[in-house]
């Protein structure tokens, strides 16, 4: 039975727009309590429908999806050659398998195919035993065609870019020309990473640059100073300084008014150099039911990094982590990605077992996990907290900011497009 049509009540739709003010304040609370009331009733109304046919609230969960800017996300088009795809929003995926499907279209036709067996099979629809529900091709009279009305999609169902959940970021995925781009930042051998953290000059975030240092491993903070009889060391020197000692990276921490600001990533010995926004900063002690971190190195949890210049961001995250991490430790960072800002959260992890009162662990499809129906994890935030944002990425370690660069954000907004 299908839903009837909200309807208002007369009370609700009286003029209430008089000269005396008074009267005007009465006529409006009862013309809000008038459509409060019949709001109530239209929900109780609905409920009693739905509790009689279950499939009625199925559909309206079906439909009832919010639109949000994940959504209605956008791509740019993947017709022309697009290089090494810094410059555009594309997904990663999909550009491979656009590839793949230029260099071999019979693997390509054979996969659209399994995908089309697979989207049937799943099809409700074709549940049913097919010697009793059809009939056979002989026995079918014959149909003409017919040209469907065309129905207006809703709101939800226009959005270009469905929602999926939080997705692990595939390094498989990395276009080639992006690999020769930045060949040092693409090593296929893994090296222990060693950072060296420092801040601009006349900084007061000692305090903070000291969190850092034990946010990311193997690394070492050295207070830049200003004084006048002393040589102002420029980052390009810096560079130069950290990549004698065998340094990996170089951390420059920027404040204003006392509070970061930005971070500088200089990958060594010879670049690119990235500059992030810093916001909503937050340290450990100040977080409700904190822990403190220990020495051991944490796992690394990138999320939703799913274009070129995502992929790119990432890997300059994991080249400052160590490639094998220490289990024992239960650490592990978090960098998730959305809507282009980057959200760093650390966390202790232990596994206990299910009390009553707790539901099991369910999936992304919204299913239970099988194999861990009584098992828990609990968190324990560690700090800090704080959030990125790509604002430029240089060309090589340049004497001053800004000179030449790689990618740029763009200046025009459009919030559907997302660079990350």
């Amino acid at each position: 039975m299908a839903l009837k049509k909200f309807r208002a009540s007369p009370k609700s739709t009286q003029p209430f727009k008089t000269g005396n003010r008074e009267r005007r304040q009465k006529l409006h609370i009862t013309r809000k309590k008038a459509l409060d009331n019949t709001r109530r009733d239209e929900r109780f109304r609905r409920r009693r429908e739905e509790d009689k046919d279950p499939s009625l609230r199925e559909e309206r969960l079906r439909k009832n999806v919010p639109l949000t800017l994940e959504r209605k996300r956008v791509w740019d088009d993947l017709d022309d050659d697009i290089g090494d795809g810094l410059g555009v929003s594309v997904d990663a995926e999909r550009l491979k398998r656009q590839k793949l499907d230029q260099d071999d279209p019979l693997d390509a036709d054979e996969a659209h195919s399994i995908q089309q067996e697979d989207a049937e099979s799943s099809d409700p629809a074709n549940d049913r035993d097919s010697m009793i529900d059809s009939a056979s091709e002989s026995d079918r009279p014959p149909t003409k065609p017919s040209n469907p009305p065309k129905r207006h999609k809703s709101a939800s169902e226009r959005a270009t870019s469905p929602t999926t959940p939080n997705q692990s970021t595939n390094f498989d995925l990395t276009p080639s020309a992006l690999t020769t781009r930045f060949p040092t930042l693409f090593s296929t051998t893994p090296s222990l990473p060693k950072t060296l953290i420092t801040t601009s000059l006349n900084s007061t975030l000692h305090t903070e640059a000291h969190l850092l240092t034990t946010l990311f491993p193997n690394s070492i903070y050295i207070p830049r100073s200003a004084h006048r009889h002393s040589h102002k060391y420029s980052l390009r020197e810096i560079a130069s300084f950290a990549t004698n000692r065998a340094y990996t990276s170089l951390f420059v921490l920027k404040e204003d008014q006392k509070k970061p600001t930005g971070l500088t990533f200089v990958h060594l010995p010879a670049g690119p150099t990235f500059h992030f926004s810093i916001s909503n900063w937050v340290e450990g002690k100040k977080l409700p039911g904190h822990g403190r971190p220990t020495d051991h190195n944490p796992e690394l949890i990138l999320n939703n990094f799913r274009t070129p210049l995502g992929l790119l961001t990432a890997h300059l995250f994991r080249s400052v982590f160590p490639p094998q991490p220490d289990f024992q430790g239960r650490q592990v960072v978090t960098l998730h990605n959305q809507r282009d800002y980057i959200f760093l959260r650390r966390h202790r992890y232990i596994f206990r077992e299910k009390r009553e009162s707790e539901k099991s662990v369910i999936g992304p499809d919204g299913k239970e996990v099988k194999g861990v129906e009584g098992i828990r994890a609990g968190l324990q935030e560690l700090g800090p907290r704080f959030t990125l944002k790509l604002r430029r990425i240089d060309k090589g370690i340049q004497r001053a900011s800004g000179q030449e660069w790689e990618w740029k954000g763009r200046m025009e907004k459009q919030r559907t497009k997302f660079q990350l």
